[in-house]
């Protein structure tokens, strides 16, 4: 019997319920690939000693937005609030990882040298004369964010990012442009 009724909820299902799927997915596709990226940079820290400069920082506070939204988006999916709700959310899903593509060019563009990076953590290197504090200061590893740490193919851990970045911005447009959709 309960087989049956799980059948007649699955032909009754039609349109609306097909372009809130597609957004759930969407959403949790976005959700899993970021938090694989935001593990993969802690992975890079922790486990091999790869510290952060302050580009790379800023663009984790994307991440840390959108993984919680993107799984909140998926639940209110699931529950069937309204599709101009989760329109909303995608929109401002995809907004945000577009704008962490953009950081994540800026810092691969400091990093091959195109345009200068933010004076806090580019430029030449100062020689301080030996005293009490600056012998301390000497021994902090102070990351440069015009010096690649890790390359690999030629990317940069930021140029990945901008490809990351622009994948899941895609994903949330899709769910966006699946409830959108009149079909």
């Amino acid at each position: 019997m309960a087989l049956n009724n799980l059948a007649d909820t699955r032909s009754k299902a039609g349109p609306a319920d097909a372009r809130r799927n597609a957004a759930r997915w969407a959403a949790l596709s976005v959700a899993v690939i970021g938090g694989a990226a935001l593990g993969g940079a802690w992975f890079f820290q922790l486990a091999l000693n790869l510290v952060p400069c302050p580009l790379c920082l800023e663009q984790r506070y994307a991440y840390y937005l959108a993984i919680p939204l993107a799984l909140a988006i998926a639940l209110l999916a699931r529950r069937g609030v309204p599709r101009g709700l989760l329109l909303g959310g995608l929109a401002v899903l995809a907004l945000v990882m577009l704008g962490n593509a953009g950081l994540a060019a800026y810092h691969a563009g400091v990093e091959w040298g195109f345009w200068p990076g933010p004076s806090d953590c580019s430029g030449p290197i100062v020689d301080f004369s030996r005293g009490g504090l600056l012998d301390k200061l000497d021994s902090v590893k102070v990351v440069r964010c015009d010096e690649v740490q890790w390359r690999f193919l030629g990317l940069s851990l930021a140029g990945y990012n901008v490809l990351v970045s622009l994948a899941m911005a895609a994903l949330a447009g899709r769910g966006a442009a699946a409830l959108g959709s009149k079909k």
